[in-house]
C-alpha cells in the first residue's frame, strides 16, 4: 500500500474498528500523523518571537489532533486485529515503558497470515485477481 493509498484508506475508515490492517497502511498513517503535527509545531517553536504565532499553531495542533483521534485509533485497532490481538489491548499503553514497547512490536510483526477471527487477510490476493 503506497502513502497516498493508506491515507485515503484511513479517512475513508475514519470509524471502522472492524477489519484488519497491513503494517504498511498503519506506518503510512503515522507518518501522515507526524508530518501534519510538524506544521504547528513549527508555529509554535517559532511563537518565541510572537505570541500570536505560538497561539495560532497552539490551536491549529488542537485541530489537527481532533481531527486524527479516531481515524488514528481505528487503524491502530485494525493493526492490533492483523495481529490477531484485540484492540482492548490498546489500553496496554497505559503501564509506562512496557506497554508502549509491547505495542510498538505488535505493530512492527507481520500479521496473521489466512484469515483470522477478525476478518480476511489484507494481503491475501482476491479470488478476482486470480482469474
Amino acid at each position: 500500500m503506497s502513502f497516498v493509498e493508506a491515507i485515503k484508506s484511513g479517512f475513508k475508515n475514519y470509524v471502522n474498528f472492524q477489519g484488519r490492517a497491513t503494517r504498511s497502511e498503519y506506518w503510512w498513517w503515522v507518518l501522515f500523523e507526524i508530518l501534519l503535527t510538524c506544521v504547528p509545531g513549527a508555529l509554535i517553536g517559532l511563537g518565541g518571537e510572537s505570541d500570536a504565532l505560538a497561539s495560532i499553531g497552539g490551536l491549529l495542533y488542537i485541530v489537527i489532533g481532533l481531527g486524527l483521534l479516531l481515524p488514528s485509533l481505528s487503524v491502530y485497532i485494525r493493526r492490533l486485529h492483523d495481529t490477531d490481538h484485540s484492540g482492548w489491548w490498546l489500553l496496554l499503553g497505559f503501564i509506562p515503558l512496557i506497554g508502549g514497547i509491547v505495542l510498538l512490536v505488535w505493530t512492527i510483526m507481520k500479521g496473521t497470515s489466512g484469515p483470522n477471527k477478525y476478518g480476511p487477510d489484507p494481503l491475501a490476493p482476491s479470488v478476482a485477481s486470480v482469474f
